[in-house]
C-alpha cells in the first residue's frame, strides 16, 4: 500500500539472497524437516573468549556511550599497526575509519565517490551488495566476469576493454566470495599496470577474508608503489575472528578520504558502538591461535568438500584459494542455478546459495558454503549426490 510513496531510489536496492535462503531453510526446519547449512557465509565458531571478555569489561567500565566517529584512537592506532604490517603499508590512525561492519564501508564509498552517470567496474560474480550500492548512487555497474576456466580470477584483457573515459571506480574483492578465487601478487601488479595511466580512477579493495586463505599470502593492490592513496580497503573482523553478529569493520584509505567517510557516519550511525571497539582492539592486540585454528579447519573442509563435489557425476569444482567458499559448475543438468538450489533445499534438504545471486556470471554455479562441520558437510555432498543422480 505505500509503493506509491516510497522513493525512486528505492528501486535500485537489492537484497542479499543468503539471507532469504536462511529463511526459507529455517522455516523448513520449524517444519521438523532436516536441514543442512551451506547457504551463509557466517564461521560456525564461537568468537575467542578472550574478545567476549574484553566486551564484558568494557561495557562494566562504562564503554556504552558515544565513541570519536571514526573510532577510538587507541583502537585505530592498534589497527593501522597490525593491518599495517600484514599489508606492507606504513599507516597511522588518521587512515582508519572505523565503522559497524564492513557493508558500510561500501556504502559510503559509492555515495563519497560515485556521481550519476559514472561507471564502476566490479566483480561478477560477486559480491551482490556492490553492484545494489553502486545504482543507489547513481552509478552504472559494469560487471567485469569472474570465469570458472581462468579459476575465477579477472581476465586481463576483459578488464581493459571495460574501461571508459566514464570509469570512476574499480572494485576488486580478494580472496573472493562468492568463488574463494584468490588473485596472485602478479595479478594484482599486472591490474595495476592497466591502470596506472588512469589516475582519475579509484579503487575499492574488499579485503574481509585476507586472512583465511590457503596458500600464498594475498597482496594489496594498496602495496603497489603509488596506488595507496586511490585505494580505499575495507576489512574487519567478521571472519577471520567469527565476529559476524558484533558488527564492527573499518577502512583503511587516504586521511582526506577518511574525512569524507567520517561526514557519512556523522550523518547516518554517529559512531561504532563503544564495547565492540574495545573487543577489536583485543582481537587485533590479543593471541591470534584462535585465527589460525580456524583457518586450518576451513582448509581440511575445503580438501575433503572439493574433491567430494569433483567425485558427483555432472558437477564440477575449482578448488578455492581463500574464504570458505566452493563455486561448484553444474552446467551439465541443463536447468538454472535458481531452479537448482530450491530444489536442492526443498527436496534434500541442503541450503545453498544460487549462482545468479552473486549476478548474471554466476549462472551454472551455486555457492556452497563449507563454514559448517565436517560432519554436516559429508552429509551435505550425500544429500547434494543423490539430488543430483535424480536430475541426471
Amino acid at each position: 500500500m505505500f509503493e506509491n510513496f516510497l522513493a525512486e531510489r528505492m528501486g535500485r536496492l537489492h537484497t542479499e539472497s543468503a539471507f532469504q535462503i536462511l529463511a526459507e531453510a529455517n522455516a523448513l526446519e520449524a517444519q521438523g524437516r532436516s536441514v543442512i547449512h551451506c547457504e551463509i557465509g557466517q564461521p560456525d565458531f564461537a568468537t575467542p573468549d578472550h574478545i567476549i571478555e574484553a566486551a564484558y569489561e568494557a561495557m562494566k567500565a562504562g564503554y556504552t556511550g558515544y565513541s570519536p566517529s571514526p573510532g577510538y584512537p587507541d583502537v585505530r592506532a592498534a589497527i593501522a599497526r597490525e593491518a599495517g604490517e600484514r599489508k606492507g603499508l606504513n599507516l597511522s590512525p588518521d587512515n582508519i575509519i572505523i565503522v559497524p561492519g564492513g557493508k558500510p564501508i561500501m556504502f559510503f564509498t559509492m555515495l563519497l565517490l560515485v556521481s550519476p552517470g559514472d561507471e564502476v567496474l566490479y566483480p561478477n560474480p560477486g559480491f551482490p551488495i556492490y553492484e545494489s550500492c553502486i545504482r543507489f548512487a547513481g552509478g552504472k555497474p559494469v560487471p567485469v566476469p569472474l570465469l570458472d576456466k581462468n579459476d575465477f580470477r579477472i581476465d586481463l584483457d576483459h578488464f581493459r576493454a571495460s574501461i571508459t573515459p566514464k570509469t570512476k571506480l574499480v572494485i576488486i574483492n580478494n580472496p573472493g566470495n562468492p568463488t574463494g578465487g584468490l588473485m596472485t601478487r602478479r595479478d594484482i601488479e599486472e591490474l595495476a599496470s592497466v591502470l596506472r595511466d588512469r589516475p582519475d580512477i579509484m579503487i575499492l579493495s574488499d579485503e574481509i577474508y585476507d586472512r583465511l586463505v590457503f596458500g600464498e599470502k594475498p597482496y594489496s593492490i594498496a602495496a603497489v608503489p603509488g596506488f595507496q592513496d586511490r585505494t580505499i580497503i575495507l576489512d574487519g573482523f567478521s571472519k577471520a575472528y567469527a565476529m559476524t553478529g558484533w558488527r564492527i569493520g573499518y577502512g583503511i584509505m587516504h586521511p582526506e578520504l577518511a574525512k569524507g567517510i567520517e561526514l557519512l557516519m556523522v550523518n547516518s550511525n554517529s559512531c561504532t558502538a563503544s564495547f565492540t571497539q574495545r573487543a577489536a582492539l583485543a582481537a587485533v592486540t590479543g593471541p591470534q591461535e584462535d585465527v589460525s585454528r580456524m583457518r586450518d579447519a576451513f582448509r581440511e573442509r575445503r580438501d575433503w568438500v572439493v574433491p567430494a563435489l569433483n567425485e558427483i557425476p555432472g558437477i564440477t569444482c575449482r578448488t578455492p584459494g581463500g574464504a570458505f567458499y566452493a563455486f561448484p559448475n553444474i552446467e551439465s543438468f541443463g536447468i538454472d542455478s535458481h531452479t537448482f538450489c530450491t530444489r536442492l533445499l526443498r527436496e534434500a534438504g541442503v541450503a545453498a546459495a544460487w549462482g545468479t545471486s552473486f549476478g548474471s556470471y554466476g549462472e551454472g554455479h551455486f555457492r556452497l558454503s563449507f563454514a559448517n562441520s565436517l560432519e554436516n558437510l559429508k552429509i551435505a555432498v550425500d544429500r547434494i549426490a543423490g539430488f543430483a543422480a535424480g536430475l541426471s
